[in-house]
């Protein structure tokens, strides 16, 4: 029996990183999960990987920019499923290592449409199926929190996201619905790309830390997910939990 039996997930950008960790994660606990990446060979690997360890999933791709897309996956979501709890916001695209004074608008664009306006476009498409006793969770950073430098576009958005999470926590707790986010530190493909490419960077991360090593996207992302989804959260709302290590206090 685990903690999530029954209930049905969408997690985007679950096919590599973080959001698979958390897609595992709550796969684990019995969820059944979408995979919502847009690349479809991602969201196929993922989705297999889950059914080998005897979990339900569906692998769909969806590029979180088009609103319509993700409408299509929210209802194919619950056609396939027959419904929809947890709604997890993993997915973003920034660049990251650029200076202020070179951010460009098409940087600024981009973390937009794919942080805040994809998450905002996914909650809204998920509202009616998560009436009474759904869960959201958006994924904010301490990258945004600390100010991290050659972060602005992408501390921008995510702090957008911030901005939708205790929005939507105000005004959905009436509907059974609580709205919270997690604040992680571990290293998906884009953000290990960067620490790969700047030498002593992951040093000095580290060296901020209480807890100095890397999280694991499953074992603590994942779990962290897997509490603010399950029945042992359901009186907390509208806060985010930082799960770096200590990188960040709220």
């Amino acid at each position: 029996m685990g903690t999530l039996d029954g209930r049905i997930a969408i997690v985007t950008g679950a096919g590599q990183g973080i959001g698979r960790g958390i897609a595992h994660a709550l796969a684990a606990e019995g969820a059944a999960v979408t995979i919502a990446e847009i690349n479809g060979d991602n969201a196929q690997a993922v989705a297999a990987e889950i059914g080998e360890r005897d979990g339900k999933a569906l692998p769909y791709q969806c590029d979180i920019r088009d609103t319509a897309q993700v409408e299509a996956c929210v209802a194919a979501t619950v056609e396939h499923f027959g419904g929809l709890q947890i709604l997890v916001n993993n997915a973003m695209a920034a660049k990251a290592g650029v200076p202020f004074e070179e951010t460009t608008d098409a940087d600024l664009a981009l973390a937009l449409a794919t942080g805040p306006a994809a998450t905002l476009a996914f909650m809204r498409a998920a509202f009616p199926h998560l009436k009474g006793d759904g869960r959201i969770v958006n994924l904010r950073s301490a990258a945004e929190q600390n100010g991290q430098a050659g972060f602005s576009a992408y501390i921008a958005a995510k702090s957008a996201v911030a901005g939708l999470t205790k929005a939507a926590a105000r005004e959905w707790g009436v509907h059974g619905i609580t709205v919270n986010a997690v604040s992680p530190f571990a290293l998906g493909p884009s953000v290990k790309k960067h620490f790969d490419e700047s030498p002593g960077f992951m040093e000095s991360v580290l060296a901020g830390l209480s807890i100095k090593r890397v999280g694991d996207p499953e074992q603590d992302i994942g779990r962290a997910v897997v509490f603010l989804a399950g029945p042992g959260a359901g009186y907390i709302t509208g806060c985010t939990v930082p799960v770096n290590g200590g990188g960040s206090f709220l």
